[in-house]
């Protein structure tokens, strides 16, 4: 009876993370309020870890086409030059500079963002998610992916890295970021979602040796639940986003984010 109660918890958790990651209101934050509510424990410290890489199978999914035709493109224009290409090589290249700023913060001052899971810092950081979401609300911008710089993908890499903090949404913040500074609604999605790859997988690289000295033993059916059902969730999620931004209806989210994050703030 324990066992199947945990495997519960953990399928709870995975269709939870899988749920919340891909929209802007902040997954971490999310599971923080829920570990307090329900005095939860997560046993395995890299649990997160192993979830988010679930998540991330998800945008690989969805996003498989563009990652083949900017892999090819970018290689492609490398070896002949060839001016069709160009625009694909900017935009990898744009992505590696915005993935920068997250990765070397992520590195540097790990211990401190952990020190920030608490349910007071995330109901802050969801109020500041709502206002931020709720400023670009009716923001349609003109930049299409021909028309970035390396000083958009900077501008969209550091909003990723200030989204390291709980309760700050990744894609809230970088979705802000590219409408702020111009870009079309599709066109900061694709970026905000191609921008998570190399961060998820750049985490889930640095956690694999603390990730397998969890006890497996015991919690690899758990875990194993919880990574399909963070697929799953994520996949379907996302597919709502994306009609949800091509609606421009993020001001439903900035909403939200003011409802939950006032109410940790007054209740918890």
């Amino acid at each position: 009876m324990q066992e199947f109660f945990l495997i519960l918890k953990y399928l709870f958790l995975g269709l939870f993370q899988g749920i919340t990651e891909p929209i802007p209101i902040s997954s971490s934050g999310h599971l923080v309020i829920v570990q307090h509510l329900m005095n939860l424990e997560i046993e395995g410290l890299d649990f997160l870890v192993l979830v988010n890489f679930g998540s991330l199978i998800a945008v690989l999914m969805i996003y498989w086409d563009d990652i083949v035709r900017l892999f090819k493109n970018g290689i492609g224009y490398l070896v002949t030059k060839d001016s069709r290409q160009k625009d694909d090589f900017d935009f990898v290249l744009y992505l590696i500079i915005g993935t920068v700023p997250a990765g070397v913060l992520g590195v540097l001052f790990k211990d401190v963002f952990e020190q920030l899971k608490t349910v007071e810092v995330v109901a802050i950081a969801l109020v500041i998610t709502g206002f931020a979401l709720w400023i670009i609300r009716n923001i349609r911008g003109v930049k299409n992916d021909g028309m970035l710089t390396w000083k958009d993908a900077l501008i969209v890499g550091l909003a990723q890295a200030v989204a390291l903090i709980p309760g700050i949404s990744r894609s809230g913040a970088t979705i802000v970021a590219a409408m702020l500074i111009g870009m079309k609604q599709q066109t900061a999605l694709r970026f905000s979602f191609l921008l998570y790859i190399p961060v998820s997988l750049g985490t889930m690289l640095l956690s694999v040796g603390d990730l397998m000295g969890d006890d497996l033993s015991t919690l690899w059916l758990p875990y194993l639940i919880a990574f399909i059902a963070s697929i799953f969730a994520s996949y379907i999620s996302l597919k709502w986003f994306m009609n949800i931004m091509a609606q421009g209806n993020l001001k439903y989210f900035a909403v939200y984010c003011f409802i939950v994050g006032g109410l940790v703030l007054i209740f918890l």
